[in-house]
């Protein structure tokens, strides 16, 4: 009876592990969002296609920190750029209308 009993707990313990796989395989990974892919796994992990995605997820790159903050400095250095050069265009234009007058 006790052997019994051992071999259903490390049954489940087993089950438990592979259950959780995904956000096992994200821990290890070092992913940023290990707790939400840990939730999502949790939560939908009992339907085949949310634990296959669960995995997947876990197995994908850690996404930038900062994404919003990123977007902002591209942003901001692509206005810069075109500003830049809408300057220097104007520049040009005014330089080559002056050296046109003075002939």
């Amino acid at each position: 009876m006790e052997g019994n009993v051992v071999v259903q707990a490390i049954a489940a313990v087993l089950t438990l592990a592979l259950y959780f796989l995904p956000a096992l395989v994200a821990d290890r990974r070092k992913r940023h969002d290990v707790l939400t892919l840990a939730l999502f796994n949790a939560c939908l992990g009992w339907t085949v296609f949310g634990w296959l995605l669960a995995l997947y997820w876990a197995l994908q790159p850690n996404p930038p920190k900062n994404i919003a903050g990123e977007i902002v400095e591209t942003r901001k250095l692509v206005r810069m750029r075109a500003f830049s050069s809408a300057l220097l265009v104007r520049v040009q234009r005014r330089a080559s209308t002056r050296d046109r007058s003075e002939k």
